[in-house]
């Protein structure tokens, strides 16, 4: 036996036979949605109510084989065997399914009892054996369920409409399913919210966005991407460095945020300056990506595998003061654009090799021919660089919290909270020639530096203490930057 749910779409249903179990096949159809017509050459006064009621039509006479013309399902109810058997055979011989009422084996389909809690239908079917145990036990369910499951139903449909409008089809599922677990009474309770989240328009911001959103949708919150250009994506000729101001990625986002055409904002943490404008607030910070830089070359396998004067480009300061110390012998070159545009130039051979994040790489799902991760003992990452910062306007207080519940990972946030403080102590921007990085090893937290004092000089720095709170994971951060402001100055690093 195969359970199936059946759409009318216009299609009829005939009923032959007028007694009581006419009736309650004729009830199920008729909420079902099928428009329904009855043959019989007695009609129970119940039943032509019901269907006078709910706008049926029957015919009180003998059953005619062209009453079966353009039916989709047949029901044969009548107490005459020859009847019903007659009913099947036409049926069959009309393309149309066809259930037996008295022998449930003879037909094509049974009918099995139902309940309605809202949208959401439940059903027993008892293989004929006893439809009114099946009855009892589909009102038990009803009872037991309670109306809350109706409720949950609605919100489900609704999030699906979004979801498939939203989400690429790979990532519908997931998000679907993992709603779908989400308990009952709070399923039923969510209301139909809608927010923006603000976002930078390139591809690897869209993924990034879209994964904060997912989780959003997984709470019953909508959310609809608003497509931010930033001073520093205007800019694509000039170094990092050389752009107006900090922040140059995110200014125009938090603006967006202040003139509430945006409830939250999505941002690669690294982008964010270390202190907030006072009218912001950090909501949550996600699950960090493989924080490390990565080598990437089309002809070459390795950083040491490049001939002299080999051109590697990067628009990071950070990333071409610490590579210089690497490799002296190399000519550094400005590198901007999106991830997809800056390996196009690699292809195309405008660089013999790039450096990259591999987060950006792993999210985008984008490799060139050799990529290759720098451990973060050697080329130190920027502070941030692999988690995403959800930021919202300091007094949305409701909002903060579900992003938080939703998208928060407290490790990362640990290891975050070291780094930015690092960057505050330092008095640092996004773009300044500073690597920090924070990890967690058991209760023990590990804090890099290297900050590039000139050209060829980079000064390393480590520490590492006990941590599990945000205060403590700050207090480190500063007490790196404090090393960066008593140690001597260091030769300049040997080339490898």
């Amino acid at each position: 036996m195969l359970p199936i749910s059946l759409r009318p779409n216009g299609r009829r249903a005939v009923i032959i036979g007028g007694g009581s179990v006419a009736a309650r096949k004729a009830e199920s159809l008729v909420d079902a949605g099928f428009p329904v017509f009855v043959v019989a050459e007695r009609i129970d006064d119940c039943l032509r109510s019901m269907l006078d009621e709910r706008g049926a039509s029957y015919a009180r006479r003998r059953y005619e084989s062209a009453d079966l013309r353009g039916a989709a399902l047949v029901v044969a109810a009548t107490d005459d065997p020859e009847t019903n058997a007659r009913v099947v055979a036409d049926a069959r011989a009309a393309h149309a399914l066809v259930c037996d009422a008295a022998q449930p084996n003879g037909g094509d389909f049974t009918m099995a009892a139902t309940e309605r809690i809202g949208d959401l239908t439940i059903t027993a079917d008892s293989g004929g054996g006893s439809p009114a145990f099946a009855r009892r036990v589909v009102r038990e369910m009803a009872r037991a369920l309670g109306p809350q499951y109706g409720d949950a139903v609605r919100t489900l449909a609704r999030m699906r409409t979004h979801v498939k409008e939203a989400f690429p089809q790979e990532e519908r599922a997931e998000i679907l399913r993992e709603l779908a677990a989400q308990p009952v009474d709070e399923l039923a309770a969510m209301p139909a919210a809608s927010v923006v989240c603000a976002s930078r328009r390139s591809a690897l911001a869209t993924v990034q966005s879209r994964s904060i959103a997912a989780r959003l949708a997984q709470r019953g919150i909508a959310s609809t991407i608003l497509g931010v250009t930033t001073s520093g994506d205007r800019d694509q000729e000039r170094p990092l460095d050389k752009l107006d101001g900090p922040n140059v990625f995110a200014l125009e986002i938090e603006i967006a945020l202040r003139e509430r055409r945006a409830d939250y904002a999505v941002h690669s943490c690294k982008d964010l300056a270390s202190s907030l404008p006072a009218d912001m607030r950090l909501a949550a910070i996600s699950l960090r990506e493989d924080p490390r830089d990565a080598f990437c070359s089309e002809r070459y396998a390795s950083l040491d595998a490049l001939p002299r004067g080999a051109v590697v480009g990067t628009s990071s300061p950070r990333r071409q003061a610490q590579l210089r110390a690497l490799r002296p012998d190399l000519t550094l070159a400005t590198l901007r654009g999106n991830v997809d545009t800056r390996l196009r130039k690699l292809l195309h051979g405008e660089y013999d090799a790039i450096v990259l994040a591999m987060a950006g790489l792993n999210r985008l799902g984008l490799r060139a021919a050799h990529v290759v991760p720098f451990d973060v003992e050697t080329l130190v990452p920027a502070a941030g660089q692999g988690a995403l910062a959800v930021e919202t306007r300091a007094g949305d207080d409701a909002l903060a919290t579900v992003l938080r519940a939703c998208a928060n990972d407290a490790t990362s946030e640990l290891c975050i909270a070291c780094e930015r403080a690092a960057l505050r102590a330092l008095r640092a921007g996004c773009s300044a020639p500073i690597g920090i990085h924070a990890r967690l090893e058991g209760e023990r937290m590990i804090a890099l530096g290297a900050y590039a004092t000139d050209g060829s000089n980079v000064r390393r720095e480590r520490c590492e203490a006990r941590v599990s709170t945000l205060d403590e994971a700050e207090t480190l951060g500063a007490e790196l930057a404090a090393r960066f402001a008593s140690a001597p100055q260091p030769a300049p690093e040997a080339a490898r």
